[in-house]
């Protein structure tokens, strides 16, 4: 059977306790995984001084070069999978195993790779955003003099620790410029896929980086506690009872439920037939599978006339078979977590102030059986009551409810969110928007919640989180 082992500094490493990756469609075994306890953890984290500085002597002009070619062997290249055996994986290979074990259709794992490659090939372009424009030789010398100014930075971390999801692949760009950052990285993968993380290793190896700077530490719940605790700095993703005990860690960077909402202003309401399409992909792209999807759909009047509209545009998505070219709904890996997140809905449901509109278009049901593989198909709730439970509920599928809400009310209503797409001309409530501590991320355009630009912060500045800038006066010679 393949087996993906642990990386430890960089080398292979075979663990006496694995645990087993099945197939979604057969409950065949794909994969056995090496895992890591956290005494195993701890005593590698101890060399992590030594790695950063190896990563330290690299140009960052340098490093960028490697991001670049590790973009083309990560789509393009056969790369070990278990060094010790001898096995590779061939971008092929990749996508098949990737969509077996997290029931991600092909379709949506090619997009998702598409996007870790992108950032990988742009990456001075992904630090520009981050740094807001400090030229990229600062992480060479620690200080720049840059438009008439000095500008220093220190680094804060000598590794990072992430906590990864299994949810969408399309997430793992989010941690890679940590390397080019020049902090090596201590790698939790979610537990579902391995995959994607161990590739970007492996590619990024293949181009040039040193082998230590990318650790790979599959794990149970006691050993990703011990990277967070570990790291000088981390990031977690997961729901808000994972990363609750973080919360108030400031070096771990929280990747929560983000409660995404598209918001029209009163100017736009009337109008809303002009951006159902907005709407729809906002809610349904990647399989409604991301903390980006827009999981509420907020505004003064209308609400009902465009809830029914996009219930019956989103009724029309059809459960497929994860390798059909057309497929945009992901399975659940474990069927039974599918069924009690249907029941849970129905639950609420039964809470006064709110309605499944897609309920009636579907006489069979929200749980659908395709191909041996079990998924929700997309759900719209209308709420007569915004403050009903559901109005705060993001779920794993193409979930949204849609309320009415005065617009002098819709900023506090929304409460934390991590996207915004508001629709609107009224410059006025732009404004208010723009001054709304409750949102993280800001579109006042035609935008989907969903789409991302990689030059901007994805909740919270990564080059903020590993450095900090610093007073500095250089005595310059007469």
């Amino acid at each position: 059977m393949l087996h993906i082992p642990l990386l430890r500094g960089g080398k292979p490493y075979r663990s006496m306790n694995v645990a087993t990756l099945n197939h979604v469609r057969t409950g065949e075994p794909v994969a056995e995984v090496s895992l890591a306890n956290s005494g195993l953890i701890s005593r590698d984290l101890r060399n992590v001084k030594q790695h950063q500085q190896r990563l330290q002597e690299i140009p960052v002009r340098e490093i960028l070069e490697i991001c670049r070619k590790a973009a083309t062997l990560f789509g393009e290249a056969d790369l070990p999978i278990d060094p010790v055996a001898g096995t590779t994986q061939s971008y092929d290979d990749y996508l098949k195993q990737l969509s077996s074990t997290t029931g991600m259709p092909l379709a949506l794992c090619r997009i998702n790779a598409e996007k870790i490659r992108f950032v990988m090939q742009n990456m001075e372009r992904v630090l520009g955003g981050l740094t807001r424009g400090v030229d990229v030789e600062v992480l060479d010398r620690g200080f720049v003099d840059q438009d008439d100014r000095l500008l220093s930075y220190i680094r804060e971390a000598d590794s990072l620790g992430a906590v990864l999801p299994s949810n969408s692949p399309g997430v793992h760009s989010l941690w890679i410029p940590a390397l080019a950052m020049k902090v090596p990285l201590v790698i939790k993968p979610g537990g579902l896929e391995p995959w994607s993380p161990f590739r970007i290793g492996q590619a990024l190896v293949a181009a040039g980086l040193p082998a230590e700077a990318f650790g790979f530490y599959p794990t149970d719940h006691n050993g990703a506690s011990q990277i967070l605790l570990s790291t000088d700095r981390s990031m977690i993703f997961g729901d808000k009872g994972t990363v609750a005990s973080w919360v108030d860690d400031p070096r771990v960077q929280i990747h929560g439920p983000g409660w995404s909402k598209v918001v029209f202003g009163a100017d736009r309401a009337p109008h809303w037939r002009e951006h159902l399409d907005l709407v729809s992909i906002s809610v349904a792209e990647n399989g409604g599978r991301a903390c980006l999807n827009s999981s509420g759909i907020w505004m003064p009047s209308h609400g009902r006339e465009l809830a029914e509209a996009l219930a019956e545009r989103l009724a029309a998505i059809p459960a497929r078979d994860l390798d059909d070219p057309e497929a945009r709904l992901a399975a659940f890996p474990v069927p039974e977590v599918a069924r009690r997140i249907s029941e849970y809905v129905d639950t609420q449901l039964q809470i006064p102030g709110a309605v499944d509109l897609t309920a009636k278009l579907r006489p069979e049901g929200r749980v659908a059986e395709v191909g041996g593989c079990t998924f929700l198909l997309p759900t719209v709730i209308w709420l007569d009551d915004p403050t009903h439970p559901l109005a705060e509920t993001e779920l794993l599928f193409p979930f949204a409810t849609v309320a009415e809400v005065p617009q002098d009310e819709l900023i506090e209503g929304i409460k934390e969110t991590l996207v915004v797409t508001a629709l609107t001309g009224d410059r006025a409530f732009q404004q208010e928007l723009m001054q709304a501590r409750n949102i993280d991320r800001l579109n006042l355009a035609e935008v989907p919640t969903s789409r991302i630009s990689w030059d901007q912060p994805h909740e919270g500045n990564l080059f903020e989180h590993l450095y900090r800038q610093r007073a500095f006066q250089n005595a310059v010679p007469a």
